[in-house]
C-alpha cells in the first residue's frame, strides 16, 4: 500500500510539475509584454515551443536530482535546495544555448527570468503545501510505514524515541526482535531466530536493524533473510554517534568505503564556488569600506601608543597557522596570546570599545579572506593556546579545522559569540560544515548584516588582547 501511495504521489509530482513548467512560459509572456508593456518581436507560439522543450529537460533533471523519490526522511530545506539547483541548472543551459545560437538573439531574457522565478516559487509552494498536508495526515495515523525493528538495546530505543516524537513522519513500529526482553515500551515479537517467520507473517514495509556491538555478527543472516523476503532493510551502525548525517560511500575496486564525515567542501566544484565568492566579496568590501578603515586607523593611532594593526597567530584550515589582522582595540600588553577578554576588559581603549561594539576592529580580516587564510563564512579561528586546550576537552573540536575559518559563521548568527559554550559552538560549526551550500553561506551573510551581528564577539577566547 505504501509503495502504491508513493507511486501515485510521484506521478502527481511529475504531472503537476509539468503543467507548472509548461504554463510558466505563456504566463511569463503575458506579464513581460502586456503587463510590463515590452516590445513583441518573437511570437507566443515560439515561446510555447521553447516551454515544451524546457519542461521535458527540467522534468528529466528533476528526476536525476532525486526529486521524484520519497522525501519522508528528508528535510524540506534539502528538498527545496535540490529543486532550485536543478531549476537553475536547466535555465543556465538554456541561456547558454541562446547566447551561442545567433538565431535566438531576439528572444527575451527578461521573460526567461520571470519564468525561472515563477516556476521556482510555484513548485516550492506546491511542495510546502503538500508536505504540510501529508505530515498532518500521517500524524493522525494514516499513510503509515510499518517497521519491524531488529534489536532492542539503547540504539533501538533511540530510534524508537525519534519516530514516536516525530509522529508526522508516519512510522509505526510493529515490534522488535531481540535475544532478550529489553523493556523499551514496544512489544517483543521473538528472538533473532524468529525473523524469517515474522517477515512472512507481518509483511513489514521496512526492517530497521539497530544492533549493539555484541550482536553485529548476526548482520549477514539478517541481510540474507530480508533479501529473501524482498523487504527493504535499513541499518543503524552502532557507531552512529561518531558519523555525520550524510556519510559518503566511495568504491575501491568493488569494495565500499564509507567516509563517516562527508564534507561538501571536499568537492572541488563546491570549493571553487566558495573561494570565488570569497575573492569577489572581500575585494569589493575592502574597496567600499576603505574610507571607514582609514577613519578607524586614525582613531586607533590617536587613542593609545602602539601599532594600528594588531597581528595575532590563529589556527586555520588543516591546522595550519596564519596571521590574523585586526584594528588594535586594546593597550599593548603581555597577555596577547593567552588572555581571555571579557565585556568589561580594562585593557580596552575607549575607541577600541566603540570599534568592538560596531565590529569595526574586524574589518582588516577581509584581507585575510583575500589572501586565502580565511573565508567570509566559516567557524571562527582560535589562537594556538586555546586550540591545544580545547582539543582535549571538547569532542570533535578539531573537525572545524577541515575548512577555512570565517569572519562570521552559523554559530555567530545564533548568538554563540564571546563567553558562550564552546561545546555548543562546535555543534553549530559542525552542522555548518556538514550541511554547507552556497545558499547556506548567503543566508548566514544576510542574517549577519540584517541582524547587526557582524562578528561582534564580545569577550571569550576569540577576543584576545589587542
Amino acid at each position: 500500500m505504501i509503495k502504491e501511495n508513493q507511486k501515485k504521489l510521484n506521478e502527481f509530482h511529475v504531472f503537476s510539475d509539468g503543467l507548472i513548467l509548461f504554463f510558466a512560459f505563456p504566463i511569463a509572456y503575458w506579464f513581460r509584454f502586456h503587463v510590463l508593456q515590452g516590445q513583441i518581436i518573437v511570437p507566443l507560439r515560439s515561446y510555447v515551443a521553447m516551454g515544451a522543450v524546457y519542461t521535458a529537460a527540467q522534468l528529466f533533471t528533476y528526476a536525476s536530482f532525486g526529486l521524484y523519490q520519497s522525501f519522508r526522511r528528508t528535510s524540506l530545506k534539502r528538498e527545496l535546495t535540490r529543486l532550485w539547483e536543478a531549476t537553475a541548472l536547466v535555465m543556465a543551459v538554456l541561456l547558454g544555448w541562446m547566447f551561442l545560437d545567433k538565431g535566438m538573439v531576439n528572444y527575451s531574457r527578461g521573460l526567461l527570468a520571470i519564468a525561472f522565478v515563477l516556476t521556482g516559487v510555484t513548485l516550492s509552494l506546491k511542495r510546502l503545501v503538500l508536505r504540510t498536508a501529508l505530515r498532518k495526515y500521517r500524524s493522525e495515523g494514516y499513510n503509515q510505514k510499518h517497521i519491524l525493528l531488529v534489536g532492542g538495546g539503547p540504539l533501538a530505543q533511540k530510534y524508537l524515541h525519534e519516530i514516536r516524537t516525530e509522529r508526522s513522519l508516519g512510522y509505526n513500529a510493529l515490534g522488535y526482535v531481540s535475544a532478550e526482553d529489553e523493556n523499551n515500551g514496544l512489544r517483543r515479537l521473538g528472538g533473532f531466530g524468529d525473523l524469517a517467520r515474522l517477515l512472512e507473517e507481518l509483511g513489514p514495509d521496512e526492517v530497521v536493524a539497530a544492533l549493539e556491538p555484541a550482536d553485529v555478527w548476526r548482520m549477514p543472516k539478517i541481510i540474507t533473510l530480508c533479501n529473501l523476503a524482498g523487504v527493504r532493510l535499513y541499518i543503524i551502525p552502532f557507531y552512529e554517534e561518531y558519523m555525520s548525517p550524510n556519510p559518503q560511500i566511495d568504491n575501491l575496486d568493488g569494495i565500499p568505503l564509507m567516509n563517516i564525515r562527508y564534507i561538501p567542501l571536499d568537492s572541488w566544484v563546491n570549493a571553487f564556488t566558495k573561494r570565488a565568492m570569497d575573492i569577489v566579496g572581500s575585494a569589493l568590501l575592502l574597496l567600499l569600506l576603505s574610507p571607514v578603515m582609514l577613519i578607524c586607523a586614525i582613531g586607533v593611532k590617536l587613542s593609545s601608543p602602539g601599532p594600528v594593526i594588531f597581528k595575532q597567530e590563529r589556527v586555520g584550515r588543516n591546522n595550519k597557522r596564519f596571521t590574523m589582522y585586526k584594528f588594535r582595540s586594546m593597550r599593548v600588553n603581555d597577555r596577547e596570546q593567552t588572555g581571555w577578554s571579557g565585556q568589561t576588559d580594562d585593557r580596552r581603549t575607549k575607541f577600541g570599545a566603540f570599534m568592538r561594539k560596531c565590529s569595526l576592529d574586524e574589518l582588516p580580516q577581509f584581507w585575510n579572506v583575500l589572501r586565502g587564510d580565511m573565508s567570509l563564512v566559516g567557524p571562527r579561528p582560535e589562537v594556538p593556546h586555546f586550540v591545544e586546550k580545547f582539543r582535549g576537552e571538547v569532542p570533535l573540536y578539531m573537525v572545524k579545522h577541515q575548512v577555512r575559518p570565517g569572519i562570521t559563521g552559523w554559530a555567530q548568527v545564533n548568538d554563540l559569540r564571546g563567553d558562550t559554550s564552546i561545546e555548543k559552538r562546535i555543534e553549530y560549526d559542525i552542522y555548518y560544515i556538514e550541511n554547507w551550500s552556497i545558499w547556506f553561506d548567503i543566508q548566514i551573510l544576510l542574517t549577519t548584516v540584517f541582524a547587526v551581528k557582524f562578528i561582534n564577539d564580545e569577550g571569550g577566547a576569540e577576543e584576545k588582547a589587542g
